[in-house]
């Protein structure tokens, strides 16, 4: 199991971690809510738990529990800017489809 990180992405994350001072990495999750069942959760992770899976690109390291990882594998975390808005993306090759207003997905 595995996702991949983007330089794009590596970078933000290292800056988000950067400015709050300290933390092992971020945690990247799903819960289940929205309309189609499941949304993304980023987090600043500042211990790891047993289930957790480590993965690092660029020095930055991204924390996936045991749960999600099932949800996550093959996902690719991307930062885009456009025009005013900027954000994490996930390329996530599991989920099936997505909400209208793109805060959940289904697998």
């Amino acid at each position: 199991m595995a996702i991949t990180v983007t330089d794009a992405a590596a970078k933000r994350a290292s800056d988000f971690l950067t400015n709050r001072g300290h933390g092992l990495g971020l945690r990247l999750g799903v819960k289940t809510t929205g309309c189609s069942g499941l949304a993304y959760v980023l987090e600043f992770v500042d211990e790891l738990n047993e289930d957790d899976t480590v993965f690092e690109h660029n020095d930055v390291k991204i924390i996936i529990d045991g749960k999600s990882l099932v949800y996550l594998d093959g996902t690719e975390l991307d930062f885009a800017k456009e025009g005013l808005n900027e954000g994490f993306q996930f390329i996530n090759p599991n989920a099936n489809g997505e909400c209208g207003c793109g805060e959940s997905f289904n697998v």
